[in-house]
């Protein structure tokens, strides 16, 4: 190994992909796999235990015990040296946009080719970005807009009564007026009138709105 080597740190819970990426990364003279992580467990504890010799982490978003953001964050309040690179199969622009926010030098799909991969890595190892500057930006704006969304979000939660907030799981759980009604011992003509003043609370136009909103915010269906 010599002292230009990049020292990559792999994080993805799929073997079939991660594995074989690995192995063609290893045949890079410049690069080198250090170590790999299928779990935001493991990331942590292979950054503990050599957190000043991984280079470029490479990170996948979706993962069994959290969201490779995470790691991103933790990372830079470590003040790594390592770079982070985002490698996902995940097409969602506002996780795109939290990842670059948290610090990633780039973000790409998994179906880039090796070349653009290894380049991408080359790249952020020398302090470079993936996207153009008006890529970031873009995610930034977005970034910092589905935050104030979410303190919107927060805030508007804080008002509910507890009676709202039943309501409100129950269209999470998709129930009608009838279902929630005998969810809430109440009749469905009251229950019609409750699901009407949340709606006008919460500034949505529909049911399927109102349950998109609480699943969004871990309400119901997924909390």
């Amino acid at each position: 190994m010599n002292a230009t080597t990049i020292r990559l740190l792999l994080l993805d819970d799929h073997l079939a992909f991660r594995q074989p990426l690995a192995f063609m990364l290893e045949r890079e003279p410049d690069l080198t796999v250090a170590a790999q992580a299928g779990s935001l467990a493991e990331a942590r504890q292979a950054l503990a235990d050599g957190v000043g010799q991984i280079d470029v982490a490479l990170i996948d978003l979706q993962l069994p015990d959290g969201n490779g953001v995470d790691v991103i964050r933790e990372m830079r309040a470590a003040s790594a040296a390592g770079a982070a690179l985002v490698l996902t199969a995940d097409p969602d622009k506002i996780r795109h946009a939290r990842a670059i926010e948290a610090g990633a030098c780039g973000v790409m799909g998994k179906t880039a080719h090796l070349a653009e991969i290894v380049e991408a890595i080359r790249r952020v190892h020398a302090g470079e970005t993936v996207q153009s500057p008006q890529e970031v930006i873009e995610l930034l704006r977005l970034a910092c807009r589905e935050r104030d969304r979410d303190q919107e979000a927060r805030q508007t939660l804080a008002t509910l009564t507890p009676r709202e907030r039943q309501v409100l799981e129950a269209l999470a759980l998709g129930l009608d007026n009838k279902a929630i009604g005998e969810r809430l011992f109440i009749s469905p003509e009251t229950a019609r009138t409750h699901v009407v003043k949340l709606l006008a609370k919460l500034n949505v136009e529909s049911r399927l709105q109102a349950a998109i909103f609480a699943i969004r915010n871990g309400i119901g269906a997924l909390s």
